[in-house]
């Protein structure tokens, strides 16, 4: 039920999951080595799983109170934060092993 939700409510998880989707079959491209692979593979899913909690926090939140609230506030901002973060990793590990895909020397 959860993936379901997520699919149906969370826009910006659908759209994390079709750059996953498109992303996934690169990966057996760009990395080299069975563990390359699994590293790009799996910092795609941890951006899902991150974009899940953080929308986990947001309908908690919005049960909670809709009402302006700092503390809410906070709460929804940090789980931004950490989507912002996943990304971030994720998009500096393709970068790093599209690079040693191209120039292997590196």
């Amino acid at each position: 039920q959860g993936l379901a939700a997520a699919l149906r409510y969370e826009a910006a998880f659908r759209q994390e999951l079709l750059l996953a989707l498109v992303l996934t079959p690169a990966a057996f491209w760009v990395g080299q080595t069975t563990l390359q692979i699994l590293v790009l593979i799996s910092s795609l899913v941890f951006v899902l799983v991150v974009e899940l909690l953080n929308s986990a926090i947001e309908a908690v939140a919005d049960a909670v109170s809709l009402e302006e609230n700092p503390l809410i506030g906070r709460a929804k901002d940090l789980g931004s934060a950490a989507v912002l973060l996943s990304l971030l990793l994720a998009g500096a590990l393709w970068a790093l092993l599209l690079l040693n895909h191209w120039h292997p020397v590196l």
